[in-house]
């Protein structure tokens, strides 16, 4: 499950990977991506969208992954339904209230300023967007969730940004109290400040069979930014053998 502002296409290389392995299924979660859009949203919400799927897909476990808000959705998945997670696996977030407001609140007036717009071209959309936005990586990974009307006349966002600037609150909540007492694994960045020592704690109270693994060469988008460090920590917590290039 993919981050803020993401979509299922952030994973398409790891997925395509680790098909060798498992059946793997990469979500948009709601206002995301190619998913509905709804004014509801919050993590008992998006674990329960992911319970659906599953129903609709006869799994009955599965071990998850997610990045950042993924992440959170994971961890509240195996909070409030243990019984259908096999193994968790949460990327650079840790279970504690964050100010999303505070750490997005340019990309949230950029993305709401672009959608605003007619656009014809992803290069009118990165010229908007830079006013708000200085990084160009980052704005290429924002600029992923453009797609063409069905008239093809203009870009659109996908992503339902109206309803999540006004659910930032949501977005940035703790997951719900309770114990997940299955295998976990945290995944953080060294150059992240999303997991600090200060966490280490509290992911024990909600996860005490979890370890915590650092990723070297990495910040928030870890699994991109180091996609060998990351699928080697993968494959250590899922004990398989590298698959051979």
């Amino acid at each position: 499950m993919h981050g803020f502002l993401g979509t299922s296409d952030n994973w398409r290389t790891h997925a395509n990977y680790w098909s060798a392995h498992f059946t793997v299924h990469a979500l948009d979660q709601r206002n995301h991506g190619k998913s509905f859009h709804s004014a509801a949203f919050n993590y008992q919400l998006l674990a329960a969208d992911v319970i659906a799927y599953m129903d609709a897909h006869n799994i009955d476990r599965a071990t998850v992954l997610g990045h950042s808000m993924g992440g959170k959705t994971a961890m509240t998945l195996a909070l409030l339904y243990p019984n259908r997670i096999n193994q968790l696996i949460v990327a650079d977030i840790a279970p504690k209230t964050y100010d999303v407001a505070q750490k997005f609140g340019a990309i949230i007036e950029g993305m709401l300023h672009i959608n605003r717009m007619q656009l014809t071209s992803r290069n009118d959309a990165d010229e908007a967007l830079k006013t708000f936005v200085s990084q160009v990586g980052v704005r290429q990974f924002l600029l992923k969730n453009l797609a063409w009307t069905a008239e093809k006349k203009s870009l659109k966002l996908r992503c339902n940004i109206e309803a999540l600037a006004a659910r930032l609150p949501e977005i940035g909540a703790a997951p719900p109290k309770g114990v997940f007492e299955g295998e976990t694994l945290f995944l953080a960045g060294v150059q992240s400040d999303y997991i600090s020592e200060d966490d280490l704690g509290e992911i024990q109270k909600y996860f005490p069979n979890a370890a915590v693994i650092k990723i070297p060469k990495a910040g928030h988008w870890l699994h991109a930014e180091n996609p060998k460090g990351f699928t080697q920590a993968l494959h250590d917590f899922l004990a398989i053998a590298p698959a051979k290039n």
